[in-house]
């Protein structure tokens, strides 16, 4: 798969800059696919995404957000908690995503009075099989099943100095795993990166996108139209028939946690047939790790992104090893065979 990254007119993704003529030659000489996200209606599904004037938001039948709590929504942004002590707020579509591979953009702004650590708790961004379900993670449900990245501008663990927050990182769950709400969900993180997402003059993004069972979150925190990695995992699996939403709540510090948008994008990718005839509603929420997750709490660098090493993997490291060995003793020999030849001329 060949991407670059960039956005177009705002339209955050991760997108071809080619235009529209050598695209189609680009496919039909070459092997190479390209996702294309760049905002094109073809790939925008508006029945997942939140957009202004944000219309369809509410709890009437043919509304297609529905939210809970603290949450106002207004003209120019969706305010799931205002900058007060002890609020909880939510909002989630209430349509089930079918997509197999998707990409979710997210305009939000975190921003408050409280000075330096002293502010909390975060933003969610979830895709989970239920939805407004309250709860004491970040204002949804513990226990979830599904996918939830956080955005998290508090630190509990205060033992935990190697993470500078704020801290954005993933979990997969099942169902069967808590939320470790003293070491800030350590011990099932995936992945995640620090950045500095709090009171910026302009607005801040992410972009979560999954396909061919990889999670990858990009973000944009300096308006720079420029994406940075921050997770990058394989082995991930998602069901299809899940729920998109976003979640957030203070305790005995606050701040404003407002999301501007939340876009979906279809990616067009092509499945084997036995892929294809998977029943994807089916799926178990998982990922496999080289490790477990709970050895980040030792191991914070935590080297998902490797595969186990298996009797092949290891015969073709010691065959590399080998080879480097000999080769470097040829060039050894001759070097030395020359200075030989070189030292005989002076006598």
């Amino acid at each position: 798969m060949v991407s670059c990254i960039g956005r177009v007119s705002k339209m955050r993704g991760f997108c071809t800059f080619i235009s529209r003529p050598l695209l189609f030659l680009f496919l039909h000489f070459t092997l190479v696919q390209c996702d294309i996200t760049d905002g094109n209606v073809e790939h925008l599904k508006r029945e997942h995404s939140l957009m202004k004037p944000y219309q369809g938001v509410g709890s009437s039948p043919s509304s297609q957000w529905d939210f809970w709590g603290s949450t106002l929504v207004t003209s120019s942004y969706v305010r799931l908690t205002p900058d007060e002590r002890s609020r909880q707020g939510s909002i989630w579509n209430t349509v089930p995503v079918y997509l197999k591979d998707w990409e979710m953009h997210v305009q939000y702004k975190i921003h408050g009075s409280g000075k330096k650590n002293l502010h909390g708790d975060g933003i969610a961004i979830w895709y989970t099989k239920e939805r407004l379900h309250p709860g004491p993670v970040f204002g949804n449900q513990d226990h979830f099943v599904g996918l939830a990245l956080f955005v998290d501008t508090f630190r509990n663990d205060l033992h935990g100095m190697d993470r500078s927050f704020p801290y954005i990182y993933a979990i997969v769950n099942n169902g069967s795993l808590p939320y470790d709400h003293g070491n800030d969900g350590r011990t099932s993180e995936l992945g995640g990166c620090s950045s500095e997402i709090r009171n910026k003059d302009h607005d801040t993004y992410l972009a979560i996108r999954y396909s061919k069972g990889r999670l990858t979150v990009m973000i944009d925190i300096d308006d720079k139209n420029e994406w940075k990695e921050c997770i990058d995992i394989g082995g991930v699996r998602l069901p299809t028939g899940y729920y998109f939403g976003a979640s957030a709540a203070t305790g005995d510090l606050s701040d404003n946690h407002d999301i501007i948008s939340m876009k979906m994008y279809q990616l067009m990718v092509e499945h084997t047939p036995d892929e294809d005839s998977l029943d994807w509603t089916k799926i178990e929420p998982s990922v496999s790790l080289l490790k477990s997750p709970k050895d980040n709490i030792d191991d914070p660098t935590g080297n998902f992104r490797s595969t186990p090493l298996t009797g092949w993997k290891v015969f073709l490291l010691l065959l590399c090893a080998l080879l480097g060995i000999v080769v470097c003793g040829v060039v050894g020999a001759v070097v030395f065979q020359k200075r030989q030849e070189r030292n005989r001329r002076f006598y």
